[in-house]
């Protein structure tokens, strides 16, 4: 008869998530390093008492705000390369609501967290429950059904045994390569607390690894014989690649071939900026150099990425009778727009390609028109973040600094705003997977969330550096204090240019007047003097240093002495609200069919011209 071992559920599911092990660079090291909590009635009676028993074994973090905690938990799983991972957890209510938000940054860039929330009773007598939102028709529905929506796993543990086949799917289901992505569990408040006789074997220590599916062989022949009938052959580098360590097999790929090779965001730091087949990132944040050869490129092999509207220009930036290989563990991805669709590990299935390929390789000339191209843009780079006696500095003149500050370790964490585009073009990659920009569901808030991740997953060995404007450090900056409290270091660039900057810039050139993004623009009592935050005593208040800088040259003073600093610390700068780095693709968004305007009319025409460049696919 096997050994049972009696547990409440709340302890039963703690204790198998610390016999979790995975394997990175060789070390076995726990699958979940911890948990990021802030506690309620719905799980601090039962689901911290079990945390605390194992407070050395698995670490338990306080959050300041249940979403920006679940995206400090997505940055770390980032900065893992989806090898390692986190838990967030919540109460019942607006608690567990908060999260969905991260869920959703999850979802969309396919990244790995554990969510587990309290939830309401599931023998409903003392319903209803403070937190409770009732469902009259459906009494079984509450407000942790709103996760379906974004996650890839979703359960509600209604008895204690349940655990035993639901918590291995979950890890599965983060793990899986085509499917990776955020699993949610709801705890009853009364299922927690309930004992169960476990068996013993549901907690041995299990060690994951993440499986390589291969390719079909007839999908790689073909593959191979298309790119062996290209005149100008391109490879798009997705997120994929770096998920699964596939950027040197990519890279000698592209070299031993003569093809250059293109960077999605999610992309963007497989390769470093200067390696001999890195043109550029491609799309609307794109490159010049980049954009060019896509435009031109008869044959495109599109290694792990999901070809979002900012990689593809809304499907503008490729001629329509372009053939496309796509190399995807995930074969949603790789079905898209009438690809091949080559549905395997990237790292194994571009080894298997090279190998049927032969001896066949493209005429040195390409590769070399392709770097001249790319030696331009770099100079134009070098162009627009070059100071100037300007009063108000540009983006891209701060990127440049912060860039040439960070070191060659040092990771840079941006998401939403004016940024991306400017980090995409500008930030030179001078290590392999420094570079996290979140892109996917660019969600305000990140920033300093995942910087505060990001900085408990590289602890010791390199200094997150995170970009963001006032408007989004308004919105979420609470984890300052957090990574303050805990001793996690950042360093943190606050670039002030009034309010929503790039979203004016939008609104503008479809013909609306700037109103409601620029704080100017916005309904404020006094036009003429905006209040301003004072982003240096802010910061302070949160225990981190600062200092706010009038120049460039303060700028680069104050990045060194950031560099000095025993904890976070925040700097801030004016920039330019109007003034960006060129390079764009075009991009399909609404405008009015109607209007009186006709900066909306001329703007709605320009959209219909591009839209007739589209190719047609799904």
């Amino acid at each position: 008869m096997s050994k049972t071992v009696r547990l409440t559920m709340a302890q039963a599911v703690v204790r198998y998530l610390c016999n979790q092990f995975t394997e990175i660079d060789g070390e076995r090291v726990p699958l979940f390093a911890g948990v990021f909590a802030i506690f309620g009635h719905g799980n601090v009676t039962c689901l911290s008492e079990a945390l605390e028993a194992v407070k050395d074994t698995l670490p338990t973090w306080r959050g300041q705000n249940e979403q920006s905690m679940a995206l400090a938990a997505i940055g770390f799983a980032k900065a893992k390369r989806r090898r390692q991972l986190m838990v967030a957890t919540s109460s019942i209510g607006p608690g567990a609501l908060n999260m969905v938000t991260a869920a959703g940054v999850a979802h969309a860039n396919r990244l790995p967290v554990l969510l587990i929330a309290g939830d309401t009773f599931n023998n409903r007598l003392p319903d209803p429950v403070l937190q409770q939102v009732e469902h009259y028709g459906n009494p079984t529905t509450t407000v942790n059904d709103a996760f379906k929506a974004v996650v890839r796993y979703w359960d509600r543990i209604t008895h204690p045994a349940q655990i035993i086949n639901s918590l291995p799917q979950a890890i599965a289901t983060m793990l899986d390569p085509a499917d990776c992505g955020p699993a949610f569990i709801a705890l009853p408040q009364d299922t927690q607390e309930l004992a169960f006789d476990y068996p013993e074997v549901f907690f041995e220590e299990r060690l994951w690894s993440i499986p390589r599916p291969r390719a079909d062989r007839d999908r790689i022949v073909e593959a191979a014989q298309m790119l062996k009938s290209a005149k100008k052959p391109l490879i798009i580098s997705g997120g994929g690649v770096r998920y699964s360590g596939a950027e040197e097999a990519v890279a000698a790929f592209a070299a031993k071939r003569g093809i250059p090779v293109v960077e999605t965001v999610a992309g963007k730091g497989g390769l470093t900026h200067y390696h001999p087949v890195h043109a550029g990132p491609v799309g609307i944040l794109g490159s010049t150099s980049a954009n060019t050869l896509a435009e031109e490129a008869d044959v495109i092999v599109a290694i792990g990425t999901r070809l979002q509207d900012f990689t593809t220009g809304s499907w503008t930036a490729f001629a329509k009778d372009a053939q496309f290989v796509s190399i995807n563990v995930a074969r949603w991805d790789a079905m898209k727009h009438r690809s091949l669709a080559v549905v395997g590990d990237a790292r194994e299935t571009v080894n298997e390609l090279d190998a049927a390929l032969g001896d066949w390789k493209m005429d040195a000339s390409y590769m070399t028109r392709a770097k001249g191209l790319f030696a331009e843009w770099d100079k134009l780079l070098d162009d627009h973040q070059t100071p100037t006696n300007a009063p108000v500095p540009t983006y891209a003149q701060v990127v440049g600094l912060v860039n040439a500050s960070a070191g060659d370790d040092d990771h840079l964490i941006v998401a939403a705003g004016g940024l991306p585009g400017e980090v995409q073009k500008g930030w030179r990659v001078k290590n392999p997977n420094t570079y996290d920009l979140e892109f996917g569901f660019s969600c305000m808030g990140y920033e300093i969330a995942a910087g505060w991740g990001n900085a408990m997953a590289n602890a010791g060995r390199s200094t997150p550096y995170v970009m963001l404007g006032d408007g989004t450090y308004m919105m979420m900056n609470s984890d300052i204090y957090s990574s303050v409290l805990s001793g996690h270091k950042m360093i943190v660039v606050v670039c002030d240019n009034g309010g929503f900057a790039v979203i004016s810039r939008l609104q503008v050139a479809k013909g609306t007047p700037g109103f409601n993004n620029l704080l100017k623009d916005c309904n404020v009592e006094t036009p003429d003097d905006v209040p301003h935050v004072d982003w240096v005593a802010h910061a302070r208040s949160m225990g981190a240093e600062a200092r706010h800088c009038d120049s460039l040259a303060d700028l680069e003073a104050a990045l060194a002495w950031a560099k000095t600093t025993d904890r976070t610390t925040v700097i801030s700068i004016a920039t330019d609200a109007y003034a960006w780095v060129p390079g764009d693709a075009d991009w399909d968004v609404g405008v009015p069919e109607v209007s009186d305007r006709s900066d909306v009319r001329e703007a709605r025409a320009h959209q219909e011209d591009i839209r007739k460049k589209q190719r047609v696919g799904v």
